[in-house]
């Protein structure tokens, strides 16, 4: 009787999955103008738990796109702003002396960082030193912070979504593979369309912010997280997913153009991903079981950044992505 209750109440919230993905679409579109694919891969990173790195030029709505989501959420939301001055305690908190009212007596009182939330922004993130960067390596992975000696646990859910300018490299600290390699999607943020650019002057020139209501509380997104690390996956899926991300790594039986291009491949965490992403991405399209095309499709914002590439490919201008691209032709599916 309990697995049938349990099969009852999951077939339930994964109906309700469906329409919280097209209530959550309409909720940001209220805003955010376009950015279609931002927006699918941002939600897949989500409600997979995921970490995510928006990647794009100044100006394309990346900070307004993550705080209209945590309103939409009822999410708690604190935004840090990277500077080369920030230090790790800024991000995690501080012992402080104060006086105790009832007893008189100073004592030490532990202050907390803007990472104790539910979506935190590390807006610019490659502009603040590894020392500060490395802060966050711990509370990404463990979902805890160890500060003032104590190791203190963070809410849940709590995700980390923050922003990299590619152009301006002066006086930032490029991120380290280990620090990218928490991060579920690496999502290129492009400009809009000259439609879309049209639009958004019209809706922002001398115009009111629109205002954005909750659509489910936190509670809610925890068991609609949990409930798509449930559902089932197929054996192809996972194959394929685990092929793709070692044909990313350079040896005997690599494709040659990884071989001429590519330093270090993806690790064993890009195969969970690109089977947790496929899974995650069919379950909000309403589709119970993935298919390899899902894993395809989460594949660029996956491998993009954990992929090294090396001299040749920076001489013959190759970029990861279209290295990725290329491996999708190439590695057949089951």
């Amino acid at each position: 009787m309990q697995e049938q209750r349990d099969f009852v109440d999951d077939a339930a919230l994964f109906d309700e999955l469906g329409v919280v993905r097209q209530q959550l679409t309409e909720a940001i579109g209220r805003r955010i103008v376009g950015q279609s694919d931002v927006i699918e891969q941002m939600l897949i990173a989500l409600f997979s738990k995921g970490h995510c790195l928006f990647v794009g030029v100044p100006g394309l709505a990346k900070t307004l796109l993550v705080n209209t989501t945590a309103q939409a959420l009822d999410l708690q939301f604190n935004r840090i702003q990277c500077t080369p001055d920030l230090m790790p305690s800024d991000i995690t908190g501080t012992e402080i002396l104060q006086e105790n009212r009832d007893t008189g007596k100073r004592e030490l009182s532990f202050i907390q960082g803007p990472i104790f939330t539910n979506l935190l922004l590390a807006d610019e993130i490659n502009r603040t030193p590894p020392k500060t960067q490395a802060a966050l390596l711990e509370a990404m992975q463990e979902r805890r912070v160890t500060a003032a000696g104590k190791t203190r646990e963070l809410s849940q859910p709590f995700q980390v979504f923050a922003t990299q300018n590619p152009i301006e490299q002066e006086g930032t600290y490029p991120l380290p593979e280990a620090e990218l390699d928490r991060f579920m999607f690496s999502i290129h943020v492009d400009y809009p369309s000259e439609e879309d650019e049209i639009e958004v002057v019209q809706r922002t020139i001398g115009v009111v912010e629109t205002p954005v209501e909750a659509i489910l509380d936190k509670t809610k997104l925890i068991a609609l997280q949990e409930l798509v690390c449930r559902l089932p996956t197929s054996d192809d899926v996972n194959r394929f997913a685990v092929q793709l991300a070692r044909a990313t790594r350079p040896g005997e039986g690599a494709p040659d153009f990884v071989n001429r291009w590519i330093r270090w491949g993806a690790g064993p965490r890009a195969s969970q991903y690109l089977s947790l992403g496929a899974r995650v991405r069919a379950a909000l399209k309403g589709h119970e079981v993935p298919h390899i095309d899902d894993v395809r499709a989460v594949a660029p914002a996956v491998l993009g950044h954990r992929i090294v590439l090396n001299f040749q490919a920076d001489a013959e201008g190759m970029s990861s992505p279209q290295v990725v691209d290329k491996l999708l032709e190439v590695v057949p599916g089951p």
